[in-house]
């Protein structure tokens, strides 16, 4: 990769930024993000206090009034990424093709249009490739190719644990160039599943092994800083801790929020639950509350998001401790995501959680953006780059 410039981009549907991270470890300078829930904005800003952020509804706005609004201008951009809103596509759902969160893809097309970046990537679930929602992508498709871009295909479905994550999570991404640039190409798989006991691939243990046992103090049940040693860590939790360089990361390290260690905040269980919890073996599911118990040596399912305030405000199944008869930390959620470890999420666990479960895994959204970052480089050698 060369150095003597940073390509920019412009995160769409940001949340919190786990996509954007994901981009800025791989060299790219996020310049600007949107997003709907102004609690996402505020999470994002502590993250990414450089990058020019808003509250934007995206079914209504331009491209020119998402570039005067941020202060970008007339700043060309190397890509647009986006995890799109996914929930009408889940396969858990009732996958409605009306759904007002699908028909945002549309919109999702006509702003890479306007904002004519040279590369995009969409991420989306599985679901989206079935049926109905098939039918929806495919026109996504029909209209960014009439702009000039083209899609990487087939469309391929990547999964978190293939990349490093200890987290099962598969998704759907979208790559697409304009056309004469230098297309992208897919990530390969540093974990895949034919040598899924392979040494290098962190199990749940190497994820959260080293984090505080929460019940043991007290504060932590009004307060989610932990201000408190940690126990010893596996390779994979030092990178998280900022103690050891991760090559595949052109981010300078970071190794405290300034606050101590953020989402330890406790969660009160019922002595019934407990009992529950400690009869449930690792690796099974709880029968009562159906939540998964994780198992030391595996990998953690898919973190969900649960639903936001217009649908219900229903927090997700939250996965079981291990060792600990108790759901999951909001800091032992975001290590099984591949969050820093200086990276702040929302104070309660209703919003810290939801704001994980819909994150992009960074270390995911890495490989996909050092393949583009590849394609980028390229283009910028050869003759038919954009003009800057």
């Amino acid at each position: 990769m060369t150095d003597r410039w940073r390509p920019t981009g412009v995160d769409l549907f940001s949340g919190v930024g786990g996509m954007s991270l994901g981009f800025e470890q791989a060299g790219f300078e996020v310049i600007a993000a949107v997003d709907i829930e102004q609690i996402h904005v505020n999470t994002y800003l502590q993250n990414f206090p450089s990058c020019q952020v808003r509250c934007m509804d995206l079914s209504g706005v331009s491209g020119t009034a998402i570039r005067k609004e941020t202060g970008i201008g007339t700043a060309h951009l190397d890509v647009v990424l986006a995890g799109s809103p996914c929930q009408g596509f889940s396969l858990i759902g009732k996958r409605l093709r009306e759904d007002p969160r699908n028909l945002l893809l549309y919109d999702l097309a006509r702003l890479i249009t306007e904002l004519m970046p040279s590369y995009f990537v969409v991420e989306n679930v599985g679901g989206i490739l079935l049926g109905d929602a098939k039918r929806v992508l495919d026109e996504f498709v029909t209209r960014v190719e009439r702009s000039g871009y083209r899609v990487i295909k087939p469309i391929q479905v990547l999964d978190a644990a293939e990349f490093g994550v200890p987290q099962r999570r598969r998704r759907v991404f979208l790559l697409g160039s304009l056309e004469g640039l230098v297309p992208p190409k897919y990530p390969r798989a540093l974990h895949p599943d034919g040598n899924c006991r392979g040494a290098q691939r962190p199990n749940v243990w190497d994820a959260i092994g080293d984090l505080p046992d929460v019940e043991k103090y007290d504060y932590l049940l009004e307060i989610d800083d932990y201000r408190g040693l940690l126990g010893e860590a596996s390779a994979y939790a030092r990178v998280l801790r900022g103690e050891t360089r991760d090559e595949a990361d052109s981010l300078p390290q970071r190794s405290s929020n300034g606050h101590g260690l953020g989402g330890c905040l406790r969660t009160v269980h019922t002595p019934e639950t407990i009992k529950r919890f400690k009869a449930t073996e690792p690796g099974s599911v709880e029968l009562v509350s159906r939540y998964y118990r994780l198992s030391k040596e595996g990998l953690s399912p898919t973190i969900r998001a649960g639903t936001g305030p217009a649908q219900g405000s229903f927090m997700a199944p939250r996965p079981i401790h291990p060792v600990r008869d108790r759901c999951i930390t909001v800091r032992e959620a975001a290590r099984l995501h591949s969050f820093p470890d200086w990276f702040r999420f929302h104070p309660t666990k209703w919003h810290g959680f939801r704001q994980i479960g819909n994150s992009v895994p960074p270390w995911l959204a890495r490989a996909v953006a050092q393949c583009i970052r590849r394609a980028v480089d390229d283009s910028e050698r050869g003759s038919n780059h954009v003009k800057r």
